[in-house]
Order: C-alpha cells, then structure tokens, then sequence
C-alpha cells in the first residue's frame, strides 16, 4: 500500500522522485522520504505527512544526486512519524524502501540484536535494510547481498536498494507486492505503479513476482524466482501524465465521478459485433471454459466485493447459475468447499489486492480449474494468474473512494452474466434487451450528473450529523451497501446499509430526528414493500431521503425528501443509481472539510493483509 520511486540516471533524479511521489500518494501519505548518494555518501530527507512536506524540506536544502530512491508510506509496522518514514539506512552504507510486510521481522530483528545492530524505528523494513549490510560483508556485490537476504524473508514485499559500496547500482526485487520499471534514454526509473513515472517515459517492463533487478545507467539485469537471466518485454503504456491529473476538477473524486460515461463506453468498446456480446473478449478458451461451468463462485473485497454482491442477483435471477460471494480474507482462511466446475470470479481494481490474490491461490489449491480475472490493470499479478480476464477499462483512477472502477466492474460482470447465462436459462431476448440497456449507460448516467447541484444542497444537512443509514432491497442492497460506504470513507460519518426488510428486526430503533435515512427507490417488483418500510421510519420521525424513480409518484410528507432519478430499466439500474449516492457522499465530505481523496487511515492498493 506504500508507494516507491527510484532512478538511476545522467541528471538530477531528486525532482522526479518528488514528482513520483505526489502521484503515488493514493497508496499512502503518513509520511515520505528520499535518499539519494552523492559523493559516496548516502543523503536523506523524511518527514511526517504528506509529500508537500518533503517538497519543503527538499527546497530548503537541496540534496541533488544521480541515483536515488523515494517513498510515500502508509503505516502498518509502527506508527507514522519521522522516525518510522522510509528510506531505512544501516549503518550509513545501505538504504532501503519496501511496500508489503515482513512477518517474520521480530525473528530477525532477534538476530540482529545480538549481532550489535541498532535500531531506530518501529518498522519491519528495518531488519530488511540491517540483513543486507550483514550479507555484503560476505558478498562481492549489492545484488548478491540482496540475493541472500531475500532468501531470509518471510511474507510480501517490493524492494528498492542503494548502496555507498556500489553507488551506481539500483537494486529493484518484488515478491507479492508490484514494481515496474520505467525504460528512459541513458536512465532507468523504478515505482510501484506506472502513473509516477508517466512524466518521463511511457515504456514499462512489469517485474514478475520473484524477479530481482540490476540496474545502472549503462544496463538492465533481471534475475528470476530461479536466478536465471530473464527476459521481461518492454511495453508501451498508452497513458500520459496528462490523464491522471485532475484537470478542472477540484477533488481527483469529482473528475472520476463525471468520466463514467466515458469509462463505462470504453468497457463495452469492441466487445460486441452486430449487437451480440463476443466471448473472445474473455479470453481465445473462454467458450471452452463456460461451457464445463456449473456454479461461479466471486472472491472480492470492499467495494469490488459490493459489485460481486449485485452479481450474484443478477447471475441467479436473469441466468439461473448458482452464485455464492465471499470476502476474500474470510475465504482463504477458512476450509472452504468448491466444485472443480466452479468458475472462481476474483473482481479488483488494482489487480494487486493481497486477499484477493491470496484467495484466488487457496481456490486453485483446493482444487477450483477455472479462474476469471475482472480487473482494470493489465499487468496485474491477478491478471496473470488467472485463465481468462475482463478487463474493465476504468482508467487510471486516484481517489481512494472508487466511483468509476465499481461501475466499470458492475458493467463488466453484465458481460459474464450474458455469457455463462447462455449456457443456463438466459433467454435470447432477455440478452438482447440487457445489451440494449448496457449501451444506453453513459447516456443515463449523463442526465443523472445533471442532479449534481440538487444534490450539492441536500448534502447541507449533514454537516454536524454522526450517522446515517442506508436501505435498500434486491440488487439495490448493495448499492445502499456501497453508499454506506462512501459515506464513511470520505466524510467520517458513521453509517450503515440494511435490507430494509430488516428495519424491523433492530436497526428501528436507532431511528430519531437525527438520523438520514437514505433510500434507493427505483420502480421495481420490491417497490411497494419498500414504501412500508419508508413508512415504518417516517411514523417514528426519521428523515427520509429518498432517490426515486421521476416516474413514481412523490411521497408527500414533511420528513421526506425525494431526489428524482431518471427513469432506467430495472436490470441496469444499479449501475445508476450509484451515481447519486457518490454525488452525495462527494459533497457531504467537501462540506465537512475531510480530505476527499486521501481519507485518513486508507490507502488505494491494499497490497497487504
């Protein structure tokens, strides 16, 4: 979840490590730090918060060097604080960054102890910096050094190293953590995510998990799992520095909120000839797979988990395929059991989701044949190690709050339902009208943008509220779900979602004048039961706030306000109606001054457990 940046080069590599940095802070900003060698000594800057901070200190007393390292972190082993900010040095010979976790740091750090090593931090990076000083004393080089040290380390991580005993070479590893690196002319960059390097070059190699890297101005080495010399293709990203910036927006949040339409046309893009879904786009075996399916089972977590959650409606309802979700951390520690025939659907945004990956690896252990991938990063450890992939083509998105990849996976998995589901019961007009629904998406979403300034005075009445909660039923249970979630995530209001049929069973009593009640109403079959629910809370003085269909009729009461939804087709309105809950979630948090794209304690990529 931590963010690195490296580079060796024939210029200055400080303003880009900085540069890196700030577009890395999605991953984590509990503090930053660089160290850089020159003349045979290594220098560093750390600082609590953010990136800007670093950005100060560096200005005020300018450290340039041609080889360096960078990091943003978000905490896990120790608590922020200068102290505990990456780079790690030992010794001033060795310094270090790594994302991911060490588990079996307190067993080393044991050793080292007694070995007369001094630490000055609570993290478990620290032990991996003090190893590699140990091992190059009995070592011709920095790589090997790292070479055995490695073998040491139990758990995940990404590692980026320099050293004053071998100051032209930049040692780059990954295991369970990603790690690219950047191909220049006469320099080479490295990062955990293309985006920080975009402003210098748009050709990548993506290290594969267990690859070792040696890297100077004049060469490139890497090393598999094996210690054999790989050869890793260079790719050409299509991104530029220019897409991941926030333009005219105020917040990274409200840009990808209004790039849905856009986002969502690109996730159906090529995928269809003469309106008929092709299976191909899965992958060249895809049909094979589908059809030995006969139950598919969806491994996610947080918000991917809730478009798992709207998945399995669909697949049982429109296809009748047996469907079951879990939490990926829940499913890789328990003793789960799965059919060979079963397709396990993993749904992440990042490709990189530790419990997701985690769970994915159980499943195929325990048996599952065939895996499926939906995702938004193509070279994603997900990607790579699953048979068939979706990819959602969301976009780089850097709001932690997710907005467009939840609709991009919600639309993608529409696109398996229609496949799987015509091996089952999912007859061909029923495919024919969801294909029509699904094209029609970005101008739907359009018009429900327009509600922006309606819902920017709504959202006025939270401003001194602690909780909410959240109702809906069927599909639209985990789309308040969601909504819950945003909620908590940006604004730090407490709330909850529940399927209203559930009022009654406990959440009733928390119902008072001071607590929203937020609503997805759209016209379907489970409409008039909601209304009794609606009732139950507006008898008992809750303050309803209701999106409702523009077709159905207004509820006149005093505590009861209604936002109206263009009117949308009942298998695709999901997909919709979570545009008003961002909106609203988006301006609560404006309001209350909370950072919208980098809340307190989250980070984008959960690359740890």
């Amino acid at each position: 979840m931590c963010g690195i940046v490296g580079g060796v080069a024939q210029r200055n590599v400080v303003p880009i490590l900085i540069e890196g940095l700030k577009r890395l802070e999605y991953r984590g900003y509990d503090s930053a730090g660089l160290a850089v060698i020159k003349d045979q000594e290594i220098y560093r800057k750390r600082e609590l918060g953010k990136v800007k901070g670093l950005e100060q200190l560096v200005n005020a007393d300018p450290i340039p060097g041609f080889i360096g390292i960078a990091h943003t972190r978000w905490a896990t082993h120790g608590k922020p604080s200068v102290a505990n900010a990456h780079p790690h040095v030992s010794r001033q010979t060795i310094a270090v960054v790594h994302n991911g976790i060490i588990e079996n740091h307190e067993q080393l750090r044991e050793t080292q102890l007694q070995g007369g090593y001094e630490f000055t931090s609570e993290t478990d990076t620290e032990v991996v910096v003090h190893q590699i000083h140990h091992a190059l004393a009995t070592t011709d080089s920095l790589l090997n050094a790292v070479k055995e040290t490695i073998k040491k380390l139990e758990g995940a991580y990404a590692l980026g190293v320099i050293s004053t005993q071998d100051p032209d070479t930049l040692i780059a590893c990954r295991k369970g953590s990603p790690l690219v690196i950047g191909v220049g002319f006469g320099e080479y960059f490295i990062a955990s995510d293309v985006a920080a390097l975009l402003p210098v070059t748009q050709r990548f190699i993506f290290l594969e998990d267990g690859d070792i890297a040696a890297i100077t101005i004049n060469s490139l080495v890497i090393y598999d799992k094996d210690d054999q010399i790989a050869n890793r293709p260079i790719k050409s990203s299509q991104l530029t520095a220019d897409s991941v910036d926030k333009g005219e927006y105020r917040h990274y949040m409200l840009k990808e909120i209004y790039e849905q339409p856009f986002a969502l046309s690109q996730t159906l893009e090529g995928r269809f000839i003469n309106g008929r879904l092709q299976e191909n786009s899965f992958g060249h075996n895809a049909a094979e797979i589908f059809d030995n399916i006969k139950a598919v089972q969806i491994l996610a977590c947080g918000t991917s988990y809730h478009a798992g959650l709207v998945a399995r409606y669909w697949f049982e309802d429109l296809a009748r395929v047996p469907c079951s979700i879990e939490v990926a951390s829940e499913f890789r520690y328990r003793n789960p059991v799965l059919s060979p025939d079963t397709l396990i659907v993993t749904i992440s945004q990042s490709g990189e989701t530790a419990d997701t990956l985690a769970a994915l690896q159980e499943a195929k252990k325990i048996g599952a044949k065939y895996s499926l991938a939906i995702c938004n990063v193509p070279e994603s450890s997900l990607v790579r190690e699953s048979d068939l992939v979706l990819m959602t083509r969301a976009g780089p998105e850097i709001g932690v709050a997710s907005t467009k990849a939840f609709t991009t996976q919600l639309a993608t998995l529409m696109l398996l339902v229609i496949a799987v589901g015509r091996r089952f019961q999912l007859r061909e007009d029923i495919e024919r009208k969801i294909t029509s629904e699904l094209f029609s998406l970005p101008g739907k979403i359009e018009k429900v943008l327009h509600l922006d300034n309606e819902i920017e005075e709504l959202s006025k009445q939270f401003a001194e509220k602690q909780h909410a909660l959240f109702l809906g039923r069927g599909t639209h249970y985990p789309i308040a779900m969601e909504g819950a979630l945003k909620l908590k995530e940006i604004s730090y209001i407490h709330a909850e979602a529940y399927p209203a049929g559930e009022l009654k069973h406990g959440p009733l009593a928390l119902i008072d004048s001071d607590m929203p009640v937020i609503t997805v109403a759209p016209n379907n079959s489970l409409l008039e039961k909601l209304k009794s629910n609606m009732q139950e809370v507006s008898a008992r003085g809750g303050q309803l706030i209701v999106f409702m269909d523009e077709t159905l009729q207004a509820v006149s009461d005093s505590n009861v306000q209604i936002v109206k939804v263009p009117q949308v087709e009942n298998e695709i309105s999901p997909i919709v109606y979570t545009i008003p809950l961002q909106l609203l979630s988006y301006h609560v948090a404006v309001i209350r001054g909370t950072d919208v794209d980098q809340p307190r304690n989250l980070a984008k990529s959960v690359t740890v457990e």
